[in-house]
């Protein structure tokens, strides 16, 4: 596509979807695309401070607590993140704010007239992803406007594209199975794939990790001379978690954090070494976790009954959704609406979260990779189980739950975005 003018919001975000799923078969991985693309836009991603975040499950969190408590030490903060739940503005924020449309757009035509470029001159095999796009772009944005960016890997870490930063902070959340087509099919291959991540002299922090992965990783470390700050070594007392939230302190300094679940506190206590680390001052590391907000993870978006999204598509999501219901909600009317990917551990996760809902409603988001509601219920089936034609029917169905009943909207991050477009009356994406 050649730009004779400036492009629209709406023809940009067109424009992304048309370069297909960020996993789609057959991808090319590897990092001479991006590099290309980077040098043809000026190499935007040098002379920046970075935070470099991976790991399969807490990353997004974790990067939304460590920028949030940046932006209460006074500094102007980018974060980039992936997947968006409604629109792809999500993905590159400012100081917790999504960057507007018209600045989107702008930052899409600029990256596309460069991959153009390298196109015309047989520089790259092909245009780049939706994802080296974005990407891209945030590197674009932050480098005019950010003191300091987080950086949530897309997938992986080692051959992501994201993996062209020189960060100063290291940090990687806990790992487990997720993408085994991509990343390997043990937690070895996995965690050597996020360990990629690491650079020389770069201190990392790292949660709470099997031993399988904590052995990949920090001999990876070790091999590069990084300083380890291991969460697993913080010593937390006084927790108290409610549905709502938890608290607990370290040192005696008091912390409290908004987001839902004791896998929470645990995301909590490695962001926090993250951002001591960075010399973030305590009050704002203190009022970055108690003000944080991170939509679509076990958040309550409606009351009598309860509507609770949070985007439990792998095994050890679905297993922590799992404690936080069993914890929170036992002996009270579980409802639970179900859609999923077909790429996904589906009779893991269900076999994780069926068994904890009195009534069950499966359908499908609105995405090519969807798996249909009957293949679902063929993998597992349930006594009470319903199927819903599309998420509009799902949520009307859901509303016909008890006053008293919590209605669990999972299983996919597409399903939680469609639901959450509709639930909150947000603006729905291009399409």
């Amino acid at each position: 596509m050649k730009i004779g003018s400036r492009l629209s919001y709406p023809d940009s975000v067109r424009y992304l979807y048309s370069l297909g799923n960020e996993l789609r078969a057959g991808v090319k991985f590897g990092l001479a695309r991006m590099q290309a693309l980077l040098a043809e836009l000026g190499n935007p991603e040098r002379g920046q401070r970075f935070v470099h975040v991976a790991g399969t499950n807490g990353k997004g969190s974790t990067c939304a607590m460590v920028a949030n408590a940046l932006t209460r030490a006074g500094l102007r903060t980018g974060l980039y993140t992936s997947p968006h739940l409604i629109e792809p503005t999500e993905r590159i924020q400012l100081d917790g704010e999504p960057v507007n449309e018209l600045e989107f757009a702008q930052a899409f035509e600029t990256v596309h007239e460069a991959a153009e470029r390298l196109l015309e001159k047989d520089l790259i095999d092909a245009h780049p992803s939706y994802f080296e796009t974005v990407t891209a772009m945030a590197l674009l944005t932050f480098r005019q406007r950010s003191e300091i960016s987080v950086i949530e890997v897309g997938l992986g870490g080692r051959l992501d594209a994201t993996n062209t930063i020189l960060p100063e902070l290291c940090v990687i959340t806990p790992v487990a199975y997720d993408h085994e087509a991509f990343l390997g099919n043990t937690i070895e291959s996995i965690a050597g794939e996020k360990a990629g991540i690491l650079k020389p002299g770069v201190p990392l922090a790292m949660a709470l990790q099997s031993e399988e992965a904590e052995a990949v990783i920090v001999g990876r470390a070790r091999e590069l001379g990084c300083e380890i700050l291991r969460a697993a070594a913080v010593e937390t007392s006084g927790l108290v978690a409610t549905s709502r939230g938890c608290r607990f302190s370290i040192e005696g300094v008091g912390y409290e954090c908004p987001l839902p679940g004791r896998h929470q506190a645990a995301n909590a206590v490695t962001a926090i070494l993250a951002c001591q680390e960075l010399k973030c001052p305590a009050r704002a590391i203190q009022e970055g976790l108690a003000s944080v907000r991170w939509p679509g993870r076990l958040e309550f978006v409606s009351e009598q009954p309860a509507f609770v999204l949070d985007g439990a598509h792998n095994p050890a999501g679905a297993a922590a959704l799992a404690e936080y219901i069993r914890e929170f909600y036992s002996g009270r009317p579980v409802w639970l609406v179900y859609g999923a990917m077909r790429d996904k551990a589906v009779e893991e996760v269900t076999g994780l979260l069926f068994p904890l809902a009195e009534r069950l409603i499966v359908t499908a988001p609105n995405f090519p990779r969807a798996l249909r509601p009957e293949s679902v219920l063929s993998v597992h089936r349930h006594t009470n189980a319903v199927i819903a034609g599309n998420i509009e029917d799902a949520i009307g169905i859901a509303r016909t739950a008890p006053r008293d009943a919590t209605v669990f909207f999972t299983g996919s991050l597409f399903l939680v975005g469609e639901a959450r477009a509709l639930l909150t009356h947000s603006h729905h994406p291009v399409s």
